[in-house]
């Protein structure tokens, strides 16, 4: 058996979209049996929410999309994530910059948006930390949908 190709879900904060990513994921993964052949998880570029839960919007809109059984504790990557993931996803442009400056030299990480996969072609996962209510994170969950599945049927193998 080949060893699990590894995702990392990125995000400034690692309390709204990267952990929607990450249990989308996790789901998709679980429900097409997958499991034996990917993993996944997520983190922040800032430790300022380490430690904490993701926001209480973000799993109310996971629990009433089906994803009950998601729990998640922010942290900051770090330098060894950049050699034990293969994929890590950023959910905006500025996400990409952050992370392509931090990559060690060498390391195996791809760099990409994980919008970049969107067939709708909404490349930047819409950030709904600051709204008021709970319809940008319903917006970032089916944008993250989107794209991992896309994502993995364009890995398969």
């Amino acid at each position: 058996m080949s060893e699990k190709r590894k995702v990392l879900m990125i995000c400034l904060g690692n309390i709204c979209r990267s952990p929607i990513a990450e249990a989308v994921f996790a789901d998709y993964i679980s429900k097409n049996n997958l499991t034996d052949t990917w993993n996944v998880d997520s983190a922040a570029l800032i430790g300022y929410h380490t430690g904490k839960s993701p926001d209480r919007r973000a799993m109310s809109t996971l629990r009433d999309k089906g994803i009950t059984n998601y729990s998640h504790r922010a942290r900051p990557i770090t330098a060894g994530d950049f050699d034990k993931f293969d994929f890590i996803f950023g959910m905006d442009n500025n996400n990409i910059a952050e992370l392509e400056g931090m990559q060690p030299d060498g390391s195996k990480a791809k760099i990409e948006l994980l919008g970049s996969y969107d067939p709708n072609g909404e490349t930047i996962i819409r950030d709904p930390y600051y709204d008021s209510d709970s319809a940008g994170f319903v917006k970032a969950y089916e944008q993250c949908v989107r794209s991992v599945e896309a994502f993995l049927q364009e890995h398969k193998n």
